[in-house]
């Protein structure tokens, strides 16, 4: 026989599962109208990948999430896809969401489907990607997708896994229905995710006021290793962590899940759901669903298809409207209050209650809190309840958030066993959506402080680029100018060597000249008369004197500008003011000459 353990609270309330256990699980049919939200499982919201105007098939993929942490959402029967827009969807605020909303053609004509015969022979990866594909998440309540769950960490080996048969809240039975009528496709379905997972132990929770879910699942575990539990009936003994403490005795840590231990929990619904998947090949588009309450004349389970209305299941149970008082979606323990009945049933949808003034009266005015510690006596999770409530009341989340209150699993035992009243429940729930709008808003500083930096970073940056190329520019201009100065002083040294040749050309041209004068006086008879004598260019050599003695003047200057401004030029300038110099005395020794011959000239003519 199995060892149990305990948990600390747990109530006993009125159980109320008789009503919807009489009948067996009904098929509801097909409503005029499916409305399908895009958002069904914990994570990002599926994408629609469908169009206004089209036709789909039974089973075909309608949205996906293709980044971040989710699963697809298909078409629960044919039709044509009516509208994509905003509708109410299950959720305690009444909120709104986007859906696409299906009107089914009648025909029900299936997708093909790809069922497989042997998944042992398969990569386990491959399977996990089946179960992604086939929009499968977790159908206990809390809709986590259930191809990640089977995904642990590396370092956490799973060495138990626990199937949650125990469903504890008082009117729900689908579990039960689905154990007694489907025990063959959850074994299957738990069979597949053992073989994922590899634990040493696999066994099956269930309450012990569940006698014929309890001899079905034991039929269908025969030749197998799978150990059926039978565990006390305590509420909340079907809380996830309550059940690993009553399978296994150990406790999860706060804020940590049971894969920390090395345990891993998952639904009977979920693993009839991977049972299809894998030897059927049909994607999540039913569950079953309790129906219950003394406002209906027919209470009973019914396997609905994903999207259908609340309205349309009620009436499916023969609804008395004329004694409807309140309409509660999940159990009266951690259920919520529905506003209407247009709101679609999703794939954590099981159970809608129907009840009437004195079943489910309208709770008494909240009273002062008389301090019995009751509420702690009850917390199956050794909470405060009391100071959580004071801090939460008073807005002081940071008190409330340091006696764990995310620990609270909102199973509602306090607020069942208090004698004020008072919705302790309500004020948790309250107390963890400001907390999380903070760290949503803290999150968003964060951001925009990190975007404020980056952006302050940027404009720095680009400002010490500007000025790198500023000063490169500046650096390029200096050496622009210090090329083109050069230049000029080459050009200006070029020029004077031109002169200079254009000088010695001019003097060795009239040397020419004179010497074929000479040559003609030699060669031809004496005249009667003597002929004029060549005279030198005296006014052509003083022009040149002049300007050679301007431009060493001149160079002179530049010499001792230079030598003011730029140190490194003045060797070149002295250079160009010596070959000047140079000229200037070849002119004037040029001058002298000609001046000497002249005389000469004027000498011999005299005496001829």
């Amino acid at each position: 026989m199995t060892q149990l353990w305990d948990f600390s609270g747990g109530v006993h309330p009125s159980e109320n599962k008789h009503q919807s256990t009489s009948r067996p699980i009904r098929m509801a049919g097909i409503p005029e109208r499916l409305v399908l939200p895009l958002q069904q499982h914990i994570g990002e919201p599926a994408e629609v990948i469908v169009e206004v105007g089209e036709r789909v098939l039974k089973g075909q993929k309608i949205a996906d999430v293709t980044t971040g942490m989710g699963v697809p959402v298909h078409a629960s029967t044919s039709g044509v896809i009516e509208a994509i827009e905003l509708r109410p969807v299950p959720h305690p605020s009444g909120m709104s969401d986007w859906c696409v909303v299906l009107k089914p053609d009648g025909e029900d004509q299936w997708c093909q489907l790809e069922p497989i015969g042997d998944y042992h022979k398969l990569d386990r990866e491959k399977v996990l990607d089946l179960i992604r594909e086939a929009g499968i998440a977790g159908m206990g309540g809390a809709g986590f997708p259930t191809d990640i769950k089977l995904r642990p960490p590396r370092d956490r080996k799973v060495e138990t896994l626990i199937l949650n048969g125990a469903e504890c809240e008082p009117y729900i039975t689908a579990d039960d229905m689905t154990m007694r009528e489907h025990a063959t496709e959850v074994v299957n379905g738990l069979k597949v995710m053992a073989w994922i997972l590899r634990p040493s132990r696999c066994v099956v929770g269930i309450e012990d006021n569940k006698p014929e879910a309890i001899a079905a699942m034991r039929e269908a575990i025969q030749g197998t290793q799978i150990e059926i539990a039978v565990i006390p009936t305590k509420y909340p003994s079907g809380g996830e962590k309550q059940l690993v403490q009553i399978l296994t005795g150990l406790e999860v840590p706060s804020g940590g899940i049971p894969a920390d231990i090395g345990v891993m929990c998952q639904n009977v619904g979920t693993a009839m759901a991977v049972s299809r998947a894998v030897f059927e090949g049909k994607p999540l588009i039913s569950r079953i669903v309790t129906v219950t309450g003394k406002a209906v004349g027919e209470p009973g389970n019914f396997e609905i298809l994903v999207g259908t209305p609340v309205s349309y299941l009620l009436e499916s149970a023969g609804l008395q409207r004329s004694q409807l008082n309140r309409l509660v979606l999940g159990g009266p323990m951690m259920g919520y209050t529905l506003t209407t009945d247009t709101i679609p049933l999703v794939k954590t949808s099981n159970c809608i209650i129907a009840a009437t003034v004195d079943e489910l009266p309208a709770p008494p005015p909240e009273q002062p809190c008389i301090r019995c510690s009751q509420c702690a006596e009850a917390c199956p999770m050794e909470l405060l309840p009391q100071q959580l409530f004071w801090y939460s009341k008073a807005s002081e989340f940071e008190k409330a958030e340091h006696l764990n209150l995310f620990d609270c699993i909102e199973c509602g035992a306090c607020s069942y066993v208090c004698p004020s009243s008072i919705p302790l429940v309500q004020y948790y729930r309250y107390a963890k959506d400001e907390i999380r709008k903070q760290r949503a808003e803290q999150l968003k500083s964060d951001h925009a402080r990190e975007r404020f930096e980056a952006r302050q970073a940027r404009l720095e940056r680009e400002q010490q680029e500007k000025e790198l190329r500023r000063k490169e520019r500046a650096k390029a201009a200096a050496e622009a100018q210090a090329q083109k100065q050069a230049e000029a002083e080459q050009s200006v040294a070029e020029g004077e060597a031109t002169d200079e040749r254009a000088a010695k050309a001019a003097l060795v041209q009239q040397a020419l000249e004179r010497k074929k004068a000479k040559a003609a006086q030699t060669a031809e008879p004496a005249p009667a008369a003597a002929p004029a004598v060549e005279q030198p260019d005296i006014e052509t050599l003083e022009k040149q004197l002049m300007q050679a003695e301007t431009k060493l003047s001149t160079m002179q200057g530049m010499l001792e500008e230079a030598r003011a401004q730029q140190a490194d030029n003045v060797e070149k300038l002295e250079r160009a003011v010596a070959k000047n110099h140079d000229r200037v005395e070849r002119a004037r020794e040029a001058l002298a000459e000609a001046r000497g011959q002249m005389a000469t000239n004027t000498s011999d003519a005299s005496s001829e």
